[in-house]
Formats: structure tokens, sequence, C-alpha cells
């Protein structure tokens, strides 16, 4: 019987499966067995998964490496402050003690900051309770936090990691605040995920020493650190940003300032392409179960309601006085907003939950199909079926399409950078290679033709990009 081998995926995993076992060639000579076995590996070596792991694993290696900063020292940082108590600053804490740091943990009042500690204080209880990590090691890390209300502690730091509310005016102030008090020649960074670094940078004297640093939740687990260049930062402070990323033992990528850097600004076209086919007549279900078919661990619909929907809505909201008036835009998410459907927690979203916004397994909502097929109507939209594959193709032809354009304004620096983003921030099946590997497998003939449709349901805001960008 000839072997025959295919791969299944499975969640985050490509599983193989091989129709005539290889336990069978233990019946074999060892010659024969040994044969059988090359023969089933170089099935594997030219699949076409295992060119997209390999292309993922050289490009998260090509993505630390910056000849722009050959021969530029870092400053010294073994002190840091973290501003800020709430999910993101405690695993921010915990990955800088994980890495031998020495932290303080900021809030503004001792609520909040005691909840910051019991989670530190959580974390590594039930690190010691799995037998992850050794209860002295654990110790060992705890001892080097401190936890204060008083801004005057950061005068004794070498790097402040601001992790408050996503708001401009927010942090702002906050960086004003930090800038009366750190030290001079302090690293002063941002975990913005979406907001304009040099308008934060700017309320300091001191835009030089400023980073963007955005990490991804929870900051403790997820490796990928997106360090983001603001106009004014010096050679030496992104040096330095790197190198703190290095040694909290993420996968650094360097991006420009620009609107939601690379991952979040891709990951919002992605979206925004998936809300267009809920007014042409997909379902939130649908759509999921489609790009959950291709391999993304989960759909953006029930990522929306893990994240709250009301965190998307404040960023549309400080958008719309500069919006394009002729773009096309969807109000479904608004709407779902404005019935207090925010997610999981609050119970309903694009989904129905259980009352307390747990783990249950989601429910379509007749309610939300509702309010999706009043929508088309009110644009005078006739809905359609769709198919998985045209769910598929067109989520990633839009990914493809902003990856273009960032990488035509300089926001990303090479095209593999745009894959090591959305594979280890977003999702992005592994074994699929990322957007740009999927874009450069299938094509330009066909991608060109593919992003004319893409072009004409897009509407007049639509901006197309340059594929060579992509595809060289």
């Amino acid at each position: 019987m000839t072997d025959r081998v295919h791969l299944e995926r499975d969640g985050h995993v490509a599983v193989i499966v091989i129709d005539n076992p290889p336990i069978t060639s233990a019946t074999l000579a060892f010659d024969d067995a040994m044969a059988k076995d090359r023969a089933v590996f170089q099935m594997l070596r030219v699949s076409r998964e295992a060119l997209a792991l390999r292309h993922q694993f050289f490009a998260e290696r090509e993505s630390g490496k910056q000849p722009a900063l050959a021969g530029v020292s870092p400053r010294a940082v073994q002190r840091l402050l973290v501003i800020g108590a709430g999910t993101m600053g405690s695993g921010i804490a915990i990955a800088a003690l994980d890495a031998g740091f020495d932290v303080t943990l900021l809030e503004q009042d001792d609520a909040a900051l005691q909840r910051g500690v019991a989670r530190i204080h959580e974390h590594y209880a039930g690190r010691v309770a799995a037998g992850k990590v050794k209860a002295a090691a654990a110790a060992a890390s705890e001892a080097r936090l401190r936890s204060t209300t008083d801004w005057t502690a950061m005068a004794e730091v070498d790097m402040v990691i601001e992790a408050v509310f996503e708001d401009l005016a927010v942090k702002q102030e906050v960086f004003r605040r930090i800038d009366g008090i750190a030290r001079p020649g302090a690293v002063l960074a941002s975990n913005t995920s979406y907001l304009d670094l040099d308008a934060i940078a700017c309320a300091t004297s001191r835009p030089q020493d400023v980073v963007g640093l955005h990490f991804f939740s929870p900051a403790n687990v997820m490796r990928l650190l997106e360090v983001v260049r603001g106009d004014k930062t010096a050679p030496e402070v992104m040096a330095t940003g790197l190198d703190v990323a290095r040694r909290l033992r993420k996968l650094p990528v360097v991006t420009a300032n620009a609107f939601g850097f690379v991952g979040n600004r891709i990951y919002s076209a992605y979206r925004r392409q998936c809300e267009f086919m809920l007014e042409e007549g997909a379902l939130p279900q649908q759509v999921d179960a489609a790009l959950e078919a291709f391999g993304f661990a989960m759909g953006p619909f029930s990522v929306a309601d893990m994240s709250g929907l009301d965190i998307a809505w404040r960023m549309r909201q400080s958008q719309a006085a500069t919006r394009d008036p002729a773009a096309r835009y969807v109000r479904i998410p608004d709407l779902l907003c404005e019935a207090g459907r925010l997610g999981r927690k609050t119970g309903a979203g694009y989904y129905l939950y259980d009352a307390g916004g747990g783990k249950s397994v989601r429910q379509p909502d007749p309610q939300v199909q509702r309010i999706i097929e009043s929508a088309s109507v009110a644009k005078d939209i006739a809905r359609r079926s769709f198919s998985d594959d045209e769910i598929q193709r067109r989520a990633l032809l839009a990914m493809v399409n902003e990856a273009a354009l960032l990488l035509g304004e300089g926001v990303a620096q090479r095209a593999s950078d745009v894959d090591v983003v959305l594979v280890n921030g977003y999702g992005f099946p592994r074994w699929e290679g990322g957007p740009v590997f999927w874009a450069r497998d299938r094509g330009q003939e066909a991608l060109q033709s593919d992003l004319d449709g893409l072009a004409e349901v897009g509407g007049s805001g639509f901006i197309r990009g340059d594929l060579r960008h992509v595809l060289t």
C-alpha cells in the first residue's frame, strides 16, 4: 500500500496524518524502513506548509536586525517603572521581573495598585502550583517588585513604561508629569497601541528620549513587541528599546510612527473588510467559521467580543472628525455598542454569552441578525450569499493591500516583518506563513484581478497599495 501524507489543521496546530503509519516500518528490514521514513520526510519537506514555516523562521530572525543602528550602544537599563497596574501594566511588570529587572509599579490610588500587586502575586502562585517555576525563583522575582502611588519614585529609574488608558489626552498628561520627574537620560516608553507617538512625545521637553513599546496582551506571554520610532527618537533610545525587548525575551519588530503601527493598522483593514461582508449578506458566525477554518485561532467578531467592542468604538469616535465622508463606513459595530452590547463583559456583543460573560460557547443572536439586515436595508444593499473561500480571500486581500500601503509609506521596514507581526500577534496561522507569504504564493496576476474586486466593494474611500512592495 502506498503511503499518503496530508496535513490537517486543528486550532493552532497543523497535524500530520499518514494513512499508512510509519510504525508499520518496524516489521520491515532496517534499510527498507529507513527508506520509507526518508520518502515520507521528503514529501513533507516540499509541502507548502513546510515552506511557510521556514519562511516564518527566517523572517523572525531577520526582524530584529537593524543595520542603521550598527555601532550604536543602548543606554544601561536595570530599573524599570511601569505606570498602570491594570492587566497590561501587570503583565509588563511580570515580563520584566522574569527577565531580572528591578520593577516599580505605579498607580494613582491604593485600591488599583493593590489589585495589580495581587494579580502579580496570583500569577507567580499559579506558576509555582503548576510546577512551572520553583518557589524560590518566584520569591526572588517578587522580591524585585516595588509598588507605590508616589510619582517621585520614577526619579530613580532608568526606563519608564506608560501603560494607561488608550486616550491621547490622558497619555499626554501622564508624559507631562513624567517629564518633570524622570531623571535626565531616562528612556520614556509608551505602550500605545495605535495613537500618535509624536503627539505623546511632544508633551515632554525631551522627545528624543521617547520610544513606543507596543506590548501584546497578555504581555508576559505574547512574544511580539512593536518598537516604534518617533520622528525625534534618538538612535541610542531605539537601540535601548530593542535591547530591553530582547532581554524580555520578546520578538521585536521596528515600525515607524503611524496610526496603528503595523499590526493594528492591518488588523483594522481586515476587520473592516469583514464588516463590509456583513452588510453585503454574511453573518458573524459564518465569517468567523470561515476564517477559523483557514487557521485563525478566532474569527474577527469573536475577537471583538473578547476584547470589548467599546475599545474600537472609542477609536472610531476619535477619528470621526477627520474621516473621509466619501469612505465606506459600516455602522453595525456602533449600533451594537449603542444597544449596550459590548461583548463578553456585558454578556452580549456579536454573540450571546452567559450572564457572567464567561467561557460559555458563543451563541448566534437573532437580534444581531436583525440589526445587520436593517443596516443593509438602510444602505439599499441587496444581501447575497458568501462562500467560505470568498470570505477568506477578501479578508486576506485586505491584509495584503494594507501591507503594501504600509511598506510604501515606510512604516514597515520589510515585507517579511508584516508576516512576523500577524503570525505572532494576531493569530494568523503559522503554517500559512503570513499574508505576504500567502500573496506571493497566489501570484501577481491573480492578486491584481482580486484587488480590482476589492476596490469595487471598497468604494471611493478605498486606497490601493502597490503590490510590488509585497511581491519583491
